[in-house]
């Protein structure tokens, strides 16, 4: 079995104006980052569309509706859609948006199916701030809960964990997650920033949600004994029957919009240790999708050694 790769061009079509962190050379530099031939291995595939039936799992009909009708239409014939100060659809973003939600509903399948043992999804928008009823902070759908709940209704994975290691709290994922004690969220995330969310108290229904925020500057030493100490542990007492990763790689020393100086062998250790749990607990079942991270070049680096710890586990 193999570690798949799973993207689509027509991620690449949603296009928000020029100068907007979340550009569409974000997926381009992941991809170029892939394309030596240390990473001829992986099993790329094609994103399908997600269903309607994928999104309604972890959105209301109501936001479903907004984003892929009146929304899509507004970007159709203005250009731009402004949902938010930084949430913003073009006329591609639709399929993008869907192409992305639809990766990892395949990686869950391929994974279920053999075909893989895990998979990183190279995706865009992001995901990990939209709520059941609202776009924000980049993100669309919320493509990673979309696949956590499949995995769930669609194959029996009734215990479901997604831990986010992006610099910016998945107040979306949380949200979606914290009445529901089989599903598990863990967050490293710089604090106080945005959005807001993330507290240490905020423990979910049953102790199932753990947020550990770090201040500015905080570095490897801090960042991964919040792991090794609270993270990890945690994530191993839940038991979860399939592990889902927010890779978001904007903690890096280099980003522009954050300062956790965190570096890529950082991101490559995070992922092998979550790898580790997930051997013992979930057959080593594993998908990953990206999140943010808005230095190209880091990025680029950050999401191959991400990609070559999961070849790897």
């Amino acid at each position: 079995m193999w570690t798949g790769l799973i993207s689509h061009p027509e991620c690449l079509g949603h296009a928000p104006p020029p100068g907007h962190p979340e550009s569409v050379d974000r997926l381009r530099a992941v991809l170029r980052g892939l394309e030596s031939d240390a990473f001829q291995d992986l099993t790329r595939l094609e994103a399908p569309l997600a269903t309607q039936a994928d999104l309604l799992r972890a959105h209301s009909a109501a936001h479903v509706e907004a984003v892929t009708g009146r929304f899509a239409q507004l970007a159709q014939e203005d250009r731009y859609v402004h949902l938010d100060v930084d949430t913003v659809m073009s006329a591609g973003s639709v399929e993008a948006a869907l192409r992305g939600a639809g990766a990892v509903v395949a990686a869950v399948d391929e994974i279920r199916a053999g075909r893989l043992r895990n998979a990183f999804c190279a995706v865009r928008p992001p995901g990990h701030h939209a709520e059941r009823n609202r776009a924000m902070g980049f993100c669309l759908f919320n493509n990673i809960a979309i696949g956590a709940f499949h995995a769930r209704a669609a194959h029996g994975y009734r215990r479901v964990a997604v831990v986010d290691f992006d610099v910016h709290h998945g107040n979306g994922t949380q949200d979606m997650f914290f009445g529901d004690a089989d599903a598990f969220y863990a967050s490293t995330h710089q604090a106080p920033f945005y959005p807001g969310t993330g507290y240490a108290g905020e423990r979910g229904v049953a102790g199932n949600v753990v947020n550990v925020p770090l201040a500015a500057g905080t570095g490897s030493e801090g960042f991964r004994a919040a792991y090794k100490n609270e993270i990890l542990p945690a994530l191993d007492r839940f038991a979860p029957d399939f592990v889902f990763i927010s890779a978001g790689f904007d903690a890096h020393r280099d980003d522009p919009l954050a300062e956790l100086e965190l570096t890529e062998s950082d991101f490559s250790w995070v992922t092998a240790a979550i790898c580790e749990v997930a051997r013992a607990r979930s057959g080593a079942r594993v998908v990953s999708v990206l999140e943010g991270g808005y230095d190209l070049d880091a990025l680029a680096r950050s999401a191959a050694a991400h990609v070559r710890s999961l070849m790897e586990a």
